[in-house]
C-alpha cells in the first residue's frame, strides 16, 4: 500500500511529481520494467552511474508507494528481487511518452549506441503509432506475467 505523503496541493500533475519528481524513480521502473534489471547489483550496473545510498533508498522509497515490491531471489535467499506492482506497472504508458516527447524535442536516437536493432523498432513502433494503446497493453501483460519488455531482444 502506498504511503501517504504531504502534498502541496490536489491538482493530480502535482501528485505525480510528488511521487515520481525525483531523478531516479521513473529511470529505476524503466530499468525494471524495459530492460529486466530485479537485483540491487543490475540496477546498481546502469549508465546514469546511481550510487549505492541513493538506490537503496529509492528502491526503498518506491516500494513504499506501491510502485515495486521485493521478495528473496529463489536462486540466492541471500539476494532480493524487485518486480513493478499493478501501480507501478501503470507507468509503461507514461514511460512511452516520455520517449516519445525526447525523440521529438530533444534529438533523442532510439536507445543510442546499446540499443539493439529489435529494441529500437520496438520502440520506434510504440512511439510513432497514433493509437500506443494496442502496444502499451502488450508491454503491460508481459510485465504482468514476470517479464519485461525488451526480452526477447535481450543479448
Amino acid at each position: 500500500m502506498a504511503k501517504d505523503l504531504p502534498m502541496r496541493s490536489d491538482c493530480p500533475v502535482n501528485f505525480a511529481v510528488e511521487i515520481l519528481g525525483d531523478k531516479w524513480s521513473l529511470v529505476i521502473m524503466r530499468d525494471i520494467m524495459f530492460w529486466g534489471k530485479r537485483t540491487y547489483g543490475a540496477l546498481l550496473d546502469r549508465d546514469e552511474g546511481i550510487s549505492t545510498n541513493i538506490l537503496a533508498a529509492r528502491l526503498e522509497y518506491l516500494e513504499e508507494q506501491g510502485l515495486i515490491r521485493r521478495k528473496p531471489d529463489p536462486k540466492d535467499k541471500r539476494k532480493e528481487r524487485f518486480a513493478a506492482t499493478e501501480r507501478g506497472i501503470d507507468l509503461i504508458p507514461i514511460i512511452v511518452e516520455m520517449v516519445a516527447w525526447s525523440a521529438k524535442h530533444e534529438g533523442w536516437h532510439a536507445l543510442g549506441p546499446k540499443g539493439l536493432p529489435g529494441q529500437m523498432r520496438l520502440i520506434r513502433r510504440a512511439v510513432n503509432t497514433k493509437n500506443k494503446f494496442p502496444t502499451i497493453e502488450k508491454f503491460k501483460e508481459k510485465v504482468r506475467k514476470g517479464g519485461f519488455i525488451f526480452e526477447d531482444f535481450a543479448p
